[in-house]
């Protein structure tokens, strides 16, 4: 009973958190973090996946806009899909899924709106990728299969980036925490969120000139992914006070080698029973439901 209680202390707790907080980088340096991915060398992907990288781009800040208080269901469901506080773990492992996240959460008597879900929305977007390229494979000729798959890329790089900013990793996201678990709300946070913007980077500063390779574990290569930009914590709180250009280019190049290690795992998915047998892609791309046009009344 206690923990029932305690867990939704929590959530109502959470509910009280600034829109703010967990917003990361300006939607410039999503722009050009998806710029930087689609550019990378690649063996593999098709030529209208790197040829659309103005849809991908555009949509890479959806899941900020969203995020809106005129639209409170969606907000709470949006937030935590931007960070994870891995100290609220003590110790244990993520699960390889969000429900058997929710459970450990449960489990522990903390609340996942607070904990975060990031890694989580990393993971099912790039399946969701995979399904789209696997789509693309047997309908090739198919617009809407491709229109789909580019913004299902964007919203997908959008959680990538979001996780190589080192403080969507951690309970100190926005000064060190106080003993209690509450953020100080130092102003830290949008510093560094804006600084790849005030720095004028582009996708140039940061490109990527090797192939990337795609994770063998994708949850695996997600989770290494997190401590990576983990260790950077001390690092951004030690140059607080003026954040060097370097920690911000090598970030963004970080966020679009993710990114694009991302894509080339979603297209060399393993899959073992792929797409449904019900479904048939192959009417006319004019009409994706192939449906015979209704009479026109005034005949």
């Amino acid at each position: 009973m206690k923990r029932a209680l305690l867990f939704f202390a929590v959530a109502f707790a959470s509910s009280l958190l600034p829109y703010d907080a967990a917003r990361a980088w300006w939607a410039g340096a999503h722009v050009e973090t998806v710029k930087a991915a689609a550019r990378a060398p690649s063996e593999q992907l098709p030529a209208f996946f790197r040829e659309g990288e103005g849809l991908i781009a555009h949509a890479s800040i959806d899941p900020d806009i969203i995020r809106g208080r005129d639209a409170p269901a969606l907000r709470d469901a949006e937030r935590p899909e931007h960070f994870i506080d891995l100290e609220l773990l003590k110790g244990r492992k993520l699960p390889p899924t969000r429900y058997a996240y929710y459970r450990l959460c449960q489990e522990l008597g903390i609340n996942p709106a607070i904990t975060g879900t990031l890694p989580y929305a990393i993971i099912e977007w790039t399946q969701r990728l995979a399904f789209a390229f696997e789509e693309h494979r047997r309908y090739p000729d198919n617009q809407y299969i491709r229109f789909k798959t580019l913004y299902i890329a964007g919203i997908l790089s959008h959680y990538a980036a979001d996780l190589c900013n080192p403080l969507h990793c951690t309970v100190h996201y926005d000064g060190r925490a106080n003993p209690d678990g509450s953020s100080p709300h130092t102003g830290i946070h949008a510093k560094v969120d804006g600084l790849p913007e005030k720095l004028e980077l582009t996708a140039d500063d940061f490109a990527l000139t090797e192939p990337v390779e795609p994770f063998e574990e994708l949850f695996k290569g997600i989770v290494e992914e997190i401590h990576a930009s983990r260790e950077l914590i001390d690092f951004v709180y030690d140059n607080e006070e003026k954040l060097p250009r370097e920690f911000a280019v090598e970030r963004m190049r970080a966020a679009a080698r993710f990114t694009a290690r991302l894509y080339e795992t979603a297209w060399s998915y393993p899959f073992k029973n792929g797409l449904p047998s019900w479904l048939d892609q192959s009417r006319s791309i004019d009409s994706p439901f192939n449906m015979e046009k209704e009479p026109d009344a005034k005949k």
